[in-house]
């Protein structure tokens, strides 16, 4: 019969599979050929389902079906591998990829996603993108070959050598080689889209690296505008707004005007250059220039200027640093090509081929310029032509000294060419090129920067214009900086502060290099081979080590930007997740800890208290997570266990455990999440308590809220509670109970909507109707934007009191016994069904709370504001308390836990102004001084403040007959036999016998507490041990609310006999 039975059900899987091969909707067809060889079968696809269904004529008289024959995709549910099923989400190639539910499920469905389907055709006509020569090498190549050719490069060849000069070109030719590897690595490490410079470091380093370099790189680019023009054109103010303003034009129009511009600059360039090398080669054309320094190429010349002879000019003495630091801004256009990297066809290619290209031709170049320069031109020439044809040594400088040769003419390469307008005009294409390629960078870079809204006040940059999405905003923004710094003019006090702003930016991608090859995350697969990691990091320092040489006050400046906006974007917490390499850093440091941490043996001294507290959804009973966290804050573990009634399906469990996080984080509550499913409150709880934690880092205390509604719920339950506290002291594990009078639980109070009861929602509370199709959800959507309403519905507890059912109108989520709020997930809650794969969850208010504060962060429904009376209650652990104190009622030694634990709250700044006063039992009777001198002798070895100290004398004196009236009206209902059944009540009358002497202590203590700390702030008392097979869960309750009702916040503490308290040093 059992076989027949499973065979029936797998033969009911096996026809509803077939069935579904006809009738299911089409989630398993992905689009990953757009191309007209698959016209046929798209056109299909967005046919007519029931047109679908039906067979060709032909088809037909053969009796076979032949219409799905085209593509083997259309015979299973499984998403063939494809490329397009890994695109991010927003992207319109996006396919879609069935669930594991999906897949695993044979009663879910999904549904295809529309967006790949609705793609326009014509997607990606029209835009302009560059290879690797027109985009990455021509723009290196023209920022690099910049004026520092044309009117530097003899200064430095005159001052270092030949010798020295080459190998400061060589040093700086290091350094940029060494980023471009870098650059090489991260750039090849996956997609690179817009932001160049900005986006690789941001996607590598995080949003906070990489949108303060994103912001000072941009300015660095827009200023260098002002200052390449203004060096080019002499300081002439009029004709440098006016070339800013051409510029600007010429990017404006478009990149591909921009590019044209490019070219013809860079033959300009070019014929500028040969015309120096002919010239060169050719010698002097007169007396002239032999006078003034150009004697055409000889050994001598060349072996007189191997090396260096620095000297002092206009009041400032030279070094090889300083001549370093003056030459190498000019090595500064390495990044002109990734800067548009999001014009790039292929940026994994054209970024790493076209920029290392670039350094190798330039760096040759200004290698063979120095060579040729030093040999054919002396460092001195006195420039008289007169005295040079009678013989006069042309070195031979008069007192005031000389004004032409390497160390004293700018023109030096104008005066070596063959035709001298030339270099004149290569010097204003250097100029220009070198311009233009800023002002298309830096609104390229903010753009991006703008687009991920790191930084208040700038989104409105981010929109782009026209089919290649140009930054029109940003143009504009870039040419009103560059003209107002060409009208201040004095751009050499600035310019070391925008090399120094570069240069921060190199550092930072050789870091990224080297901390992501430090991290290793697995995503880290760069196909660009030829980096080391221990080179990226040589290169970082050699960045920061030149941003000093430069200046050391722009440097420190720099940093200081740097570390400004660093702190900006990490105040703002924006709300992004790139896989950055910090992200796995931090993995690796926290694997590490906790590995390390394993081998450390325990030690009294360094005992914490990790607390395990059943809170169910964190923002369901705020106080007992507020108080779990006032106890472990900056000190320990805290972790907030929720019991569902399983199964629940993987979408909401993301959801519940993103909302419970996105909770804690908003109340600044660093602790964690952990979710279960079971059957039962109890079997959940022992799970928990098994599997919560890692290694070292595990729970030694359990927190419950106290099960107010245990008169009323069901045996059942409640017994599922108190075996709890059997499980946890069975596990070792100390056990704590709060009680408030103003409750625990606050979910009806703040739900968005009516309380979800049962696992029904009262639909007619609901003001606004919402969509929880999870189909109308996008299927990479994170769910932490799902509303925590589903996370109610799910909690597991022993049922609540009636009260609970109350509407949220009420005034007080309790009621006037104060016995309403449970601390405990509640039993009769069930999961929400999943039909059809859709999951009823409403959405939530994407919007961040702004404001922190306590108050601001509690809503009622439909975001109405509470009460004074319920605001005090939410915060009545976290807001500064009166002057008062903490009563500690240690009456039994439990290793000192009762002890400890109010003595920690005592030293948080909201409870400093609560002393501690303790009370004690006595032995004897004839010897409460002695034992008085003994307990304040133990508490002052502990080393433990504390105001007051009691001990109590007697503690077996007879409780007074309204006492035991009081506790006898909660057992009353508990000794009656049930149905007539001899001996079947839960508290038999010998078991009231036999624990009579343990009732009356209980009794006489709630009277002690009456007398004594029914004014406290808190009171916290030594738990009741619940002896096993020998008190029964009725009876043990009964002592607890004996002791607690009516009281201020209550905790009973049991620890377990293990001490927690030294006075060893």
């Amino acid at each position: 019969m059992t076989d027949r039975n499973s065979a029936d059900g797998r033969r009911n899987s096996w026809e509803l599979e077939l069935d579904n091969m006809d009738r299911r909707t089409r989630f398993q067809v992905n689009r990953v050929d757009t191309t007209n060889a698959d016209e046929d079968e798209m056109q299909k696809l967005t046919s007519n389902p029931d047109q679908d269904d039906q067979p060709d004529a032909a088809d037909m008289s053969t009796g076979y079906d032949t219409k799905y024959a085209k593509s083997f995709r259309h015979f299973t549910r499984e998403a063939l591998p494809r490329l397009d099923n890994y695109r991010n989400i927003m992207s319109i190639q996006a396919a879609y990829r069935p669930t594991l539910d999906e897949l695993h499920n044979a009663t879910v469905h999904g549904k295809p996603a529309h967006t790949q389907l609705n793609m326009p055709q014509n997607e990606g006509e029209g835009v302009i993108k560059f290879g690797w020569i027109q985009g990455v090498l021509v723009r290196c190549l023209l920022n690099i070959w910049g004026v520092m050719l044309f009117l530097r490069l003899s200064w430095v060849v005159g001052q270092a050598g030949i010798g020295e000069a080459m190998l400061l070109i060589m040093a700086t030719t290091l350094v940029t080689t060494i980023t471009a590897i870098s650059m090489a690595a991260i750039s090849t490490n996956g997609e690179i889209k817009g932001g160049g410079t900005y986006y690789m470091i941001s996607r590598s380093l995080g949003p906070e690296f990489g949108g303060s370099i994103g912001l000072i790189f941009s300015l660095a680019n827009a200023v260098a505008c002002s200052i390449i023009v203004d060096g080019g054109i002499q300081d002439v103010r009029i004709i440098g707004s006016i070339t800013i303003v051409i510029l600007t034009v010429i990017v404006v129009v478009g990149m591909e005007w921009e590019a044209k511009a490019q070219n013809v600059l860079l033959v300009i360039l070019l014929i500028a250059m040969l015309d120096f090398l002919f010239g060169c080669f050719y010698g002097p054309l007169d007396n002239e220039e032999r006078a003034k320094g150009f004697v055409g190429l000889s050994f001598e010349t060349l072996s007189k200027n191997f090396f260096s002879a620095y000297r002092e000019q206009d009041g400032e003495s030279h070094s090889f640093f300083s001549v370093f630091s003056i030459f190498f801004p000019a090595a500064t256009g390495i990044l002109a090509g990734a800067n548009i990297s999001g014009d790039l066809a292929d940026p994994q290619t054209a970024i790493p081929k076209g920029t290392l290209i670039a350094i190798l031709i330039t760096s040759a170049s200004y290698l063979g310029f120095a060579a040729l320069a030093g040999g054919s031109v002396e460092r001195d020439a006195m420039g008289n032509v007169t005295a040079y044809e009678m013989g006069v040594n042309i070195t031979d400088c008069p007192e005031t000294g000389c004004e032409w040769g390497l160390m004293n003419n700018k023109q030096v390469m104008e005066l070596v060419s063959l035709f001298g307008p030339l270099i004149y005009a290569g010097c204003f294409a250097a100029t220009l090129s070198s311009a233009l390629a800023s002002l298309v960078s830096a609104p390229k870079v903010f753009q991006a920067l703008c687009k991920d809204n790191l930084y208040p006040y700038i989104s409105g940059f981010a929109r782009g214009y026209g089919k290649n999405n140009e930054p029109v905003r940003g143009y504009v923004l870039t040419f009103v900086i560059a003209v107002v710094f060409i009208l201040i003019g004095e751009l050499n006090t600035i310019a070391p502060l925008i090399s120094n702003f570069f240069l921060a930016a190199y550092a930072l991608i050789n870091f990224s290099t080297f901390h992501a090859s430090l991290a290793k995350p697995v995503g880290w697969r760069p196909t660009f081979r030829f980096y080391n990691m221990w080179l990226s990091l040589i290169g970082s320092v050699l960045c920061v080590s030149v941003m000093f040489l430069i200046s050391w006050a722009t440097a420190l400046l720099t940093l200081l930007c740097v570390l400004a906006l660093y702190l900006i974007v990490t105040y703002r917490k924006p709300d992004v997740n790139w896989g950055s390499t910090t992200q796995a850093q931090t993995y690796n440091n926290a694997l590490m800890s906790v590995q390390q941490l394993s081998n450390v043996e325990d030690h009294v001294k360094n005992y914490r208290p990790q607390i395990l507290v059943l809170s169910g959804m964190p923002s369901s009973r705020p106080p007992l997570v507020d108080f779990a966290w006032l106890i472990s804050k900056n000190l320990s573990l805290m972790i907030c266990g929720h019991i569902l009634k399983g199964p629940v399906p993987q979408r909401a469990r993301h959801a519940l455990g993103s909302n419970a996080q996105d909770w804690l984080r908003k109340h600044h509550i660093k602790g964690f999440y952990s979710m279960i499913e079971d059957s039962s409150f109890e079997n959940g709880a022992k799970s928990l308590m098994q599997a919560s934690g890692v290694g070292k880092l595990k729970p030694n205390i359990l927190l419950m809220g106290f099960q107010t509604n245990w008169l009323k719920c069901t045996p059942d339950e409640l017994n599922m509670y108190f075996d709890t506290m059997h499980k946890a002291l069975d596990m070792h594990l100390a056990v704590a109970l709060l009680r408030v009078q103003g409750g625990l639980d606050y979910s009806a109070l703040l739900s968005p909507s009516e309380e979800i009861r049962n696992g029904k929602v009262d639909k007619a509370a609901q003001p606004v109707p919402h969509s929880n199709s999870a189909d109308s959800l996008t299927r990479n959507q994170s769910f932490s934007q799902m509303s925590q309403a589903a996370s109610t519905t799910s909690d597991i507890t022993p049922p609540r009191s009636p009260n609970t059912s109350q509407s949220r109108n009420s005034n007080s989520p309790v009621g006037p016994s104060g016995d309403v709020e449970n601390g405990t997930p509640n039993v009769a809650e069930e999961v929400p069904e999943e039909k059809g794969g859709a999951l009823t969850v409403p959405q939530e208010k994407t919007d961040k709370e702004k404001d922190s504060s306590r108050v601001n962060l509690y809503k009622g429904a439909d975001g109405i504001e509470l009460s004074k009376e319920h605001i005090n209650n939410l915060t009545q652990f976290t807001r500064k308390q009166k002057k008062g104190t903490i009563d500690v009622w240690w009456l039994y030694d439990d290793g000192g836990l009762t002890l400890l634990l109010p003595y920690i709250i005592s030293t948080r700044r909201n409870w400093s102004a609560c002393k501690l006063r303790v009370f004690a039992l006595a032995n004897k009777k004839d010897e409460l001084d002695t034992e008085q001198r003994s307990m304040a002798s133990l508490l002052s070895k502990f080393r433990i403040d504390y105001s007051d100290l009691k001990i109590i004398p007697n503690i077996t004196k007879k409780p007074q007959e309204s006492t035991k009236k009081f506790f006898d009206e909660f057992i009353k209902d508990f000794t009656k036999d049930k149905d007539g059944v001899e001996d079947s009540a839960p508290i038999s009358e010998s078991e009231l016998l036999a624990m009579k002497d343990k009732t009356n202590r209980h009794l006489r203590l709630r009277e002690l507490l009456l007398e004594n700390s029914n004014e406290a702030n808190l009171v916290v008392m030594t738990l009741p041990m619940p002896r096993k097979g020998v008190v029964s869960a009725p009876l043990y309750m009964a002592w607890l609310e004996t002791l607690t009702r009516d009281m201020p916040p209550f905790l009973l503490v049991r620890g377990n006999q293990t001490s927690v308290l030294t006075f060893y040093s």
